[in-house]
């Protein structure tokens, strides 16, 4: 079975974006990982822990996601290419 790299890539790219608007969304509501979305708001430029904020931190995790696991399966091919 061979890895789809695009659709996979996709996959975390949704997942990663997913979560960021639901752990932004939590924290309006409790502050819970406030620590970790001041992180977040340093890395992503126009973030901020805000409704506003949990839609460009969705956008902003599917792109890093996407390119981040295209990036990942791109280095390994160049490792591990057939004879």
């Amino acid at each position: 079975m061979k890895l789809e790299v695009k659709r996979f890539a996709v996959a975390v790219g949704v997942w990663w974006g997913v979560a960021l608007f639901v752990v932004t969304l939590i924290s309006l509501a409790n502050g819970y990982a406030s620590d970790f979305l001041k992180i977040v708001e340093g890395i992503y430029p126009g973030y901020t822990v805000s409704a506003l904020g949990s839609v460009i931190g969705l956008v902003y995790g599917f792109v890093d996601g996407f390119v981040g696991t295209y990036l990942l399966w791109w280095v390994y091919s160049l490792l591990h290419k057939e004879a």
